[in-house]
């Protein structure tokens, strides 16, 4: 398929690449001049564009710098322009200094140093408008280095696994040199580019650079498991680069007809489509295809979307266009962030003053999923940073952080220790879910900040240390016995409005039966009671339906041990329009298993004489119980083991 030849390797036979190119070498000879010649016309000042990551053309660019060091007079003032770079970096070389600057629309690990330190210049901007930037001349291009397959017999070479703005370079510049490569895929879309359209063809085989992140940690598998809920079957994602993506890519395996429409394919995307998890037959445009614009993954994933009808590569003014992405109904983004504030806002390009990636495409494709019809943001990362030492969720963004997503773009925010729903909710509540998603270690300082900035009650608590750790291993899903499905999930301290609501919805006989008092009224201090718990010492349980974000409390089971007798106080109460479905049943259960599990002995509780269906359901459960009635009430003893 991809010919492992030419560039240097000795070998008998001309590859099929270096057949391709000598025929047309025979054909149009004037573009193949000796490599010397190449460069040799380069203005002072030179405007130069390299291909992206993966796609640079490595061999071009280590030609040029070796003519600039060996007649470093020939090139001054020259600027190079690449979205991010993977392989030679000539800034790095103090004595290019005079030769090249670099300017780059992403900031990556080999330029980070240099843009911090002034030696290399970064330009913020949407990816899509890239493309723009050169049609208009706004950015007017000299030279374009790209790198594709061989030409085929009608002439035409193909851009492969970077087409995102390398296509609008090669139609703006005045001077498109192509290396062919190939080791270079032949990628369905608009790659392809006919060799009439090159000026220069240096035919050179040599491996593409490849990409590899071989972070991981039980943090970006919790991460990728937490996404994972939050994709149905039928979506169209798009996901970024990284461990954390490629964690949640992994954990879709069992999903089914998902969609791609992204900017970067990478090894994790192969490897769905692969298993069938991703086949676009959900997808209301370019169905049957995934879409992407550009590559960055191993040769394996190159040679699978080699000549690959199913993959499209298109430019990155197409794949990035919000107003495209929102064509695509079940759009789901998901992106990752440095920072992200208490209000919702985060931080992609720079932590304080220090810049650090860019824009890219996440705000494109944020922006996009949120206009899209049942679209959805995601924005997955770990709770902390520098070693745990450096929260990412914090007060407020740091002076000089660029604020890439506003607090409108997001949905979602996940973490190892859970989801946070932002969409529509007010500044109180965005920041009581994301400090439950924070790290333990900075919830306590992260509330006093939001208590100080007025953004959360004044006398809002919580429990820290182990006592507020939440016990997501006790969230479940359950099928009552009569087949309603419910999660059952321990109380959040983000959980106050679903709780505020959950009480008011509650008929007067419910609330007298379940409280034993006619009290309706349910303010802010009564709720703190239920949700700012001590999971050591009590237990709060709900039963909830609905999706993240879109969840409704149906029941809530609560226990509280009595000091040290390890015995329990239990109750249970479930919404009037859902009792009758063995919600109640299931609720005791797992308070029954929860407690066994914390060793204490038994539970007991007040019930009133008249309230028969808890009465049946205590003694549907077949366990020990004493009854002593006083009063109309009940004062029942449940057992455990006897």
């Amino acid at each position: 398929m991809l010919e492992d030849s030419g560039g240097g390797k000795e070998t008998g036979m001309l590859s099929n690449g270096q057949q391709a190119v000598e025929r047309w070498r025979q054909r149009r000879p004037e573009k193949f001049l000796p490599l010397e010649r190449v460069f040799a016309d380069l203005p002072r000042g030179a405007r130069i564009f390299i291909g992206t990551a993966c796609a640079e053309p490595q061999f071009l660019v280590s030609r040029l710098l070796e003519r600039v060091r060996r007649y470093p007079k020939t090139l001054l003032g020259a600027e190079l322009y690449q979205v991010w770079t993977l392989g030679v970096a000539p800034y790095e070389d103090e004595r290019l200094k005079d030769s090249f600057r670099h300017n780059s629309f992403f900031i990556g690990n080999s330029t980070r140093q240099a843009v911090n330190q002034g030696l290399a210049d970064y330009t913020p901007i949407f990816l899509s408008r890239i493309p723009g930037l050169f049609r208009q001349g706004r950015i007017p291009l000299d030279i374009a280095l790209v790198q594709a397959s061989p030409p085929d017999a009608r002439g035409y070479l193909n851009l492969g696994i970077g087409v995102d703005i390398v296509r609008a370079a090669v139609e703006a510049a005045r001077q498109v040199v192509v290396q062919v490569n190939s080791y270079m895929p032949r990628v369905h879309g608009d790659g392809f580019i006919h060799i009439d359209q090159a000026d220069r063809v240096v035919f050179h085989d040599e491996p593409l650079l490849e990409y590899h992140d071989d972070s991981d940690s039980q943090v970006v598998q919790q991460i990728g498991n937490h996404v994972a809920r939050l994709v149905r079957d039928g979506d169209t994602i798009q996901v970024g680069y990284g461990s954390i993506p490629d964690a949640i890519l992994s954990h879709l395996h069992r999903h089914r007809h998902l969609g791609v429409h992204t900017e970067l394919i990478t090894p994790g995307v192969v490897e769905l489509i692969r298993l069938g998890v991703v086949d676009n037959s959900r997808k209301n445009l370019d169905r049957g295809k995934s879409v992407a614009t550009f590559c960055m993954g191993t040769r394996d994933t190159y040679e699978y979307i080699h000549d690959n009808p199913e993959v499209d590569f298109r430019t990155v003014d197409y794949t990035n266009d919000p107003l495209v992405i929102a064509r695509h109904d079940n759009m789901v983004a998901i992106n990752s962030a440095l920072e992200i504030d208490l209000t919702g806002q985060a931080t992609a390009e720079s932590i304080g003053h220090q810049f650090y990636s860019g824009i890219g495409g996440q705000a494109d494709f944020m922006r996009g999923a949120v206009m899209a019809r049942n679209g959805r943001t995601i924005l997955a990362m770990a709770a902390t940073a520098e070693g745990g030492e450096r929260s990412r969720i914090v007060p407020f963004l740091q002076e000089g952080a660029g604020a890439t997503l506003n607090r409108g773009d997001i949905y979602y925010v996940v973490t190892e220790y859970g989801i946070a729903y932002l969409h529509g909710k007010n500044i109180r509540q965005r920041a009581m879910e994301l400090i439950a998603i924070a790290h333990p270690r900075f919830r306590p300082w992260l509330l006093e900040q939001a208590r100080r900035g007025r953004l959360v009650y004044k006398d809002q608590r919580l429990v820290p240390g182990e006592g507020g750790y939440y016990p997501r291993e006790l969230e479940t899903y359950r099928t009552t016995s009569k087949g309603v499905e419910i999660l059952l999930r321990p109380v959040k301290i983000s959980d106050e409005p679903l709780l505020k609501e959950f009480f008011y919805s509650l008929s007067d006989d419910t609330i007298y039966k379940r409280f034993l008092s006619s009290r309706t009224d349910m303010p802010h201090e009564r709720l703190q009671q239920f949700v700012i718990i001590d999971y050591t010492r009590q237990m709060v349980l709900l039963a909830t339906q609905g999706q993240e974000g879109n969840e409704k409390v149906v029941g809530l089971g609560q226990y509280i041990i009595d000091g040290d007798s390890h015995m329990a106080e239990a109750a249970v109460v479930v919404r009037d329009d859902c009792q009758g479905q063995g919600i109640g049943e299931e609720l005791l259960r797992s308070l029954l298993l929860v407690a066994q599990q914390k060793g204490l002995h038994g539970f007991h509780a007040d019930v009133l004489a008249t309230n028969t269906p808890m009465l049946r359901l205590v003694e549907k459960l077949g366990m020990s119980l004493e009854r002593n009635l006083e009063g109309g009430m009940c004062q029942l003893v449940l057992r455990f083991g006897g």
